[in-house]
């Protein structure tokens, strides 16, 4: 079999995928995507991040959520909210995005080949699917297979009543109670959208905290919102066995012996790198327990001419990043050394509800390398643009340097916090202090006034100590 000849085979078409073929495309270069599924896009347009954020869009809407406030808690658009609902509305929004990747590519002269690809040697890929048998080379290639919801042999997935992520939107109906393992971003963003939409979810997590990567306040508020919305917080436990009942009553066995039961359950636990088809052997590869392909902080392999980027390469698996991964190492693997980022100014968005999004550095992070600084806190409801919307639980908090007053962290919960939070980091990145905040005029109304309102109560907590 004769190989087709390209300079960059790119293996998957998510985020990572995408954003790698596109850039090396605009530098001249013949590119070939390969994608498992009949559609583009991958996990995050198909199963993952498009349809989760748009499931938690039509939860918000129909359930009247975001107004409760104003019109009191018996509130909703619809009355009897069904799965059938929620799947109507992400569908339709998958089938836009998917048509947008396809148009991206085609517009860019990339060729898209569907099957699955295996490795037979470092410079090809044989590519087989229900329609294609072909051999492509290339003197580049860049690995963007993503990552599939992680298995366990102590929870029997069987994709009715016991689901992972991927399986979520197929359940038959809206169960009355469901149970959440797992305190991940995955885990708490479905255990919020459920809650709201009035199921009884008990959420069980073997750390003591949910989302330890968070600042703490942040999470503390966010565990007392899902407490209020009648979540069960079952922290430090650890399932031991799940069972299905007759009358598919799903029962978790915990190691503390507890037993906890529920209409449905789902398994949030963690993602595996989606590697086994690709017979990384014959490259000269191999994968950690949990599919990841060890990369440099250019997202090289131990073999020069591979790349590899997005979920399959770890943390921190945001699609945001994975974008930015795979222009990198489009832009590194045809020599151009100017490409760079700095991980330390990502900002993080967590689609829980509310919602939460950060940027830089903790309090308790700031706390253990001994950097003094002070904590300028901004409440939505001090703001008018809180009170019309109806959030008046929003909170944002800015952390700046006690001394230099330089912007060290932003950290936000409530609506549009993943928007707010880039006014943070534009500043952060041009070396800004808090006094910006101050200095400068907001719209008003607006949630971006949160950022002066904090400024002034940090700044006005320094001068009051300064003072004493």
């Amino acid at each position: 079999m004769n190989a087709v000849k390209y300079d960059l085979i790119v293996v998957g078409s998510g985020p990572s995928g995408q954003r790698a073929a596109v850039a090396a495309s605009k530098m001249k270069k013949r590119v070939c995507v390969v994608e498992a599924r009949s559609v583009v896009g991958g996990v995050c347009v198909n199963t993952g991040t498009i349809p989760s954020k748009t499931m938690r869009e039509a939860v918000l809407h129909l359930s009247g959520y975001n107004y409760r406030s104003i019109y009191g808690m018996n509130y909703r658009v619809k009355d009897k909210i069904t799965m059938a609902d929620l799947a109507f509305r992400v569908q339709a929004v998958i089938r836009t995005e998917v048509n947008v990747t396809e148009a991206q590519l085609s517009r860019n002269g990339i060729d898209v080949v569907h099957g699955i690809a295996r490795f037979v040697d470092p410079h090809r890929v044989r590519v087989e699917g229900p329609q294609t048998d072909t051999l492509l080379e290339a003197e580049r290639i860049i690995l963007a297979v993503g990552a599939r919801p992680a298995s366990s042999a102590t929870v029997p997935v069987n994709g009715r009543t016991i689901v992972n992520s991927d399986q979520i939107l197929d359940l038959p109906e809206l169960p009355r109670s469901l149970i959440v393992v797992g305190g991940g971003v995955v885990g708490v963003e479905y255990t919020c959208m459920f809650a709201v939409l009035g199921v009884r979810v008990t959420l069980i997590e073997k750390r003591d905290r949910l989302l330890e990567f968070a600042d703490r306040e942040i999470i503390e508020a966010l565990s007392y919102h899902l407490r209020d919305s009648r979540v069960t917080l079952r922290m430090g436990e650890e399932v031991q066995s799940v069972e299905e009942l007759p009358g598919s009553t799903v029962v978790a066995n915990l190691q503390s012996n507890k037993r906890v039961s529920g209409d449905a359950l789902l398994y949030a636990i963690g993602r595996q790198g989606a590697v086994d088809d690709l017979n990384l052997a014959a490259a000269g590869l191999e994968a950690d327990s949990r599919g990841r392909i060890p990369v440099d902080e250019h997202y090289q392999t131990k073999v020069e001419h591979i790349y590899a980027v997005g979920d399959v390469v770890g943390f921190p698996s945001l699609a945001s990043v994975s974008m930015e991964q795979g222009r990198i190492a489009a832009a590194r693997a045809f020599n151009d050394q100017a490409a760079t980022t700095n991980p330390s100014f990502y900002p993080y968005g967590i689609y829980t509800i509310p919602e939460i999004s950060f940027i830089g550095k903790t309090e308790e992070q700031l706390t253990a390398d001994d950097v003094p600084y002070e904590v300028g806190m901004a409440y939505y409801r001090e703001t008018a643009r809180g009170q019309i919307r109806g959030d008046t639980t929003g909170r944002l908090k800015l952390i700046f340097h006690r001394y230099t007053h330089a912007l060290l962290g932003v950290h936000i919960i409530g609506e549009e916090a993943s928007e707010l939070v880039h006014i943070g980091q534009a500043v952060m990145v041009l070396g800004g202090t808090v006094d910006y905040f101050i200095d400068n005029v907001f719209n008003y109304p607006t949630l971006a006034e949160c950022y002066k309102v904090a400024a002034f109560n940090g700044l006005g907590r320094l001068h009051r100590y300064q003072a004493e």
